[in-house]
């Protein structure tokens, strides 16, 4: 369903959960409006955020709205990881695709300006499992941050 917005709530090991706030771009631009401040409104009032997994497909160039969200978590200093996704796919060079470590290159690049630090970020891909062993090390690293904390 193009239209539909979603959020799952998974459980982890001992409690803890992971949220995923899934937005489609086929949306009416209505409900993304209104989707992106529910949005904003949860990162900004969520005490308990340990962080935000931005979910960025490497496959094309940087997207508008990416780079706005990232730039804004950056200046709201919300914690985020950069999830960098299908980076199995090779856009073919005569056409002028890049490959997906030049599109995380370019990304990183163009929001560093936004950041103290640059954010941990991850290749990853379905396909493959690439990324699959970090983002659960990621992932229990930041338990293990929130647990201390």
């Amino acid at each position: 369903m193009a239209d539909s917005l979603i959020i799952v709530h998974t459980g982890l090991n001992s409690g803890n959960q992971c949220i995923m706030l899934n937005r489609y771009a086929a949306a009416p631009h209505e409900v993304r409006i209104d989707w992106n401040k529910f949005t904003k409104d949860y990162f900004l009032n969520r005490s308990t955020l340990v962080s935000v997994f931005l979910l960025i497909d490497a496959s094309i160039p940087a997207k508008k709205i990416d780079l706005e969200y990232a730039s804004w978590l950056g200046e709201n200093q919300i914690p985020m990881t950069l999830i960098f996704t299908k980076c199995d796919k090779r856009k073919k060079k005569k056409t002028g695709g890049k490959r997906p470590e030049e599109n995380v290159q370019d990304f990183q690049e163009l929001i560093r300006e936004f950041f103290q630090a640059a954010p941990p970020w991850i290749m990853t891909s379905s396909v493959t499992n690439l990324g699959r062993d970090e983002m659960l090390l990621h992932m229990a690293q930041l338990r293990n941050y929130w647990l201390k904390h």
